[in-house]
């Protein structure tokens, strides 16, 4: 695990200042951080330090990373162990990793900790610049799209809204529902079917009613993360339906993954539907890429691929 040297610039009556923090030695770094002006901890670097240094604590509290991956293999589900996991991998540096943890531990287990998972997934995304954040989960970029601007758009929403596209042509007028109403799936998914003039709902756990609202959707997003939540005898003859999640269970001694949407029953009834895996998944990594390609563009102020994004 390696620890980075934080540089402090400090302004004094003698001019400008800079005092080195190895993190390295935490308890020596946590002294030193603890000594500076607060005008110092409070700025834009020292709270960056200042995560750092809590990051780098709680990750020497944990078993160690070799351990924690052990843990993970014979038992998937145990928040515990993927939580101190994803902080190991963000002191060492690989917060894509992390985040995979922690999106996981929200879908799965959403109370744990009372919500310990999303508020260290706000913390790692806000930290990445919004002009690299091809997975368009920054707030700058969150903001962007839900008031109709240029923006990195999130790469499970712009595939599916893709396919959607080259299934329907246009989207204006018909109704859409999202199951689900996660930042990375559900909000942005509505936002873009706002965007190419569907009447959207996004309906929830909390949703009264929830069978009869999705059976007037002639679009449904199913993106909640519970295992075969949807029958059949929910979806509109000839609806569309796009099956975002994926679901570990076992069945016959076996396991196997499966989505959100009993297949069986509603491909009998829907006019269109993606499987799991094979249909949401490829086009995630896909729209990945092509945000990569994007950005890039964006970035050296080339022209921008066409047809690429939302």
């Amino acid at each position: 695990m390696s620890s980075p040297i934080f540089a402090v610039f400090l302004n004094s009556p003698c001019g400008t200042e800079i005092i080195f923090i190895d993190l390295s030695e935490i308890e020596q770094a946590k002294g030193l951080f603890n000594r500076l002006p607060e005008s110092a901890q409070t700025s834009e670097t020292g709270v960056s330090l200042s995560g750092q240094l809590w990051i780098l604590e709680q990750a020497a509290k944990t078993e160690g990373l070799a351990t924690l991956k052990e843990k993970l293999l014979v038992k998937p589900d145990d928040s515990n162990a993927r939580f101190d996991c994803a902080i190991c991998e963000i002191a060492a540096h690989n917060p894509e990793v992390a985040l995979d943890h922690l999106f996981y531990i929200q879908q799965h287990d959403v109370d744990f900790k009372d919500g310990a998972a999303k508020e260290l997934i706000v913390a790692v995304i806000n930290t990445i610049a919004p002009e690299k954040d091809v997975d368009g989960f920054h707030i700058s970029n969150v903001g962007l799209l839900a008031t109709g601007q240029k923006a990195m758009v999130p790469c499970t929403p712009l595939g599916c809204l893709m396919m959607l596209r080259d299934h329907h042509g246009s989207l204006s007028g018909l109704n859409a529902v999202v199951i689900g109403r996660s930042n990375i799936v559900g909000k942005p998914m509505a936002q873009l079917l706002l965007r190419d003039s569907c009447t959207v709902t996004v309906a929830h756990s909390r949703t009264k009613d929830i069978a009869d609202v999705v059976r007037g959707a002639d679009i449904v997003v199913a993106a909640v993360g519970r295992a075969e939540m949807v029958p059949g005898d929910w979806i509109k003859p000839g609806a569309t339906v796009i099956d975002v999640g994926i679901n570990r269970i076992e069945r016959d001694g076996k396991a196997v993954l499966v989505g959100d949407c009993d297949f069986a029953s509603c491909a009998a009834v829907a006019g269109a539907i993606t499987p799991v895996p094979g249909g949401v998944g490829p086009m995630t990594i896909a729209c990945l890429l092509a945000n990569t390609l994007t950005a890039c563009a964006r970035a050296n102020g080339l022209d921008e691929p066409q047809g690429l994004t939302a």
